[in-house]
């Protein structure tokens, strides 16, 4: 395939497994086209054209030209300047590597990282909470994660994959949306009643069983293992975690337990106030569930996969 194929193959695939669903979708980009429209030449000029078919501002081609013939590549959730090299050190041993997936962005896909964040306050109103106070408690959150980004060296791993001529993607939201959706569908399916049963539930999923073995697998971080669960949401898309807040909104609207990638200190604690459990799947594992998904519709496609920097790959199909 060629490489702008397998990127709209994964917006494609994100879409939908999107929570919002896919009319949404269509509706958002629609929405940014005609505002698109609205926008004098120099704004044009500066608008990053990729959202007019894209809306997930953390997956783009970092470097690379969208013609180009992709037979192998290699993907993991992290990828540095090292981990380029590495590839380019396999590529000039007799490893060809036509191109590097990341899963976490850099570039341009880290500039606008915050942007995936509102879909958070669809996902808080799909559990109970009211949209007007999830969007209320959001936006700090959001402002907070584009501020904390501002200092960041965007652009550094990009610059190392242009002078080392290695093309470079990032898919991450489309990836998040996956496990998100396997994940909650996998709960659902088994209907856990404890907390104890929702750790062997999740690790009936192939990555957190290796996850399991190499001593990174699913913990309970608040609840007892004979604590019921109650109503269960996963939360594993949306760009990070989200803010403090949803917490008191989540149990006001009847949610027991929440299932994470992880959750920062501040956040545990204000778990533990309120009686929410907590279950932490794991964020290498869980990102690695979601690029599976995809990764798998490379291979169908006749892309061999390689991965690397902390991707447990597992095949569906």
């Amino acid at each position: 395939m060629r490489l702008g194929e397998l990127y709209n193959l994964a917006i494609t695939l994100g879409m939908a497994a999107d929570p919002r669903g896919e009319t949404a979708m269509e509706k958002i980009l629609q929405k940014t086209r005609e505002d698109y429209e609205k926008l004098d030449a120099e704004e044009k000029e500066e608008f990053d054209q990729a959202k007019l078919t894209n809306p997930y501002a953390d997956t783009r081609i970092s470097y690379g030209d969208p013609d180009l013939e992709v037979k192998r590549l290699i993907t993991g959730v992290d990828v540095d300047v090292a981990d380029l090299l590495l590839a380019d050190h396999l590529r000039r041993h007799g490893n060809p590597i036509d191109l590097v997936v990341s899963h976490h962005p850099s570039g341009l896909g880290s500039v606008r990282f915050s942007e995936v964040m509102y879909m958070q306050a669809d996902m808080m109103q799909a559990v109970g909470v009211p949209i007007n106070v999830a969007e209320g408690i959001l936006q700090g959150r959001i402002d907070e994660v584009r501020r904390r980004g501002m200092p960041s060296n965007h652009y550094r791993v990009v610059d190392a994959a242009r002078l080392i001529d290695m093309p470079l993607m990032s898919m991450h939201t489309p990836a998040d949306n996956n496990v998100q959706k396997l994940v909650q569908t996998h709960i659902d399916s088994r209907n856990p009643e404890t907390l104890d049963e929702l750790i062997k539930v999740l690790k009936e999923i192939p990555e957190y069983k290796q996850a399991a073995k190499l001593g990174t697998g699913p913990v309970i971080l608040v609840g007892k293992k004979e604590g019921r669960c109650g109503k269960i949401a996963v939360s594993m898309t949306g760009g990070t975690g989200g803010p403090k807040a949803d917490i008191e909104e989540f149990v006001k609207a009847g949610v027991g337990t929440v299932v994470e990638m992880h959750m920062s200190e501040e956040k545990l604690e204000e778990a533990k106030k309120h009686h929410l459990n907590v279950v932490i799947a794991g964020h290498m594992a869980s990102d690695s569930v979601g690029m599976n998904v995809i990764l798998d519709e490379f291979e169908k496609k006749g892309v061999e996969v390689v991965t690397f920097s902390g991707l447990i790959r597992h095949r569906r199909f």
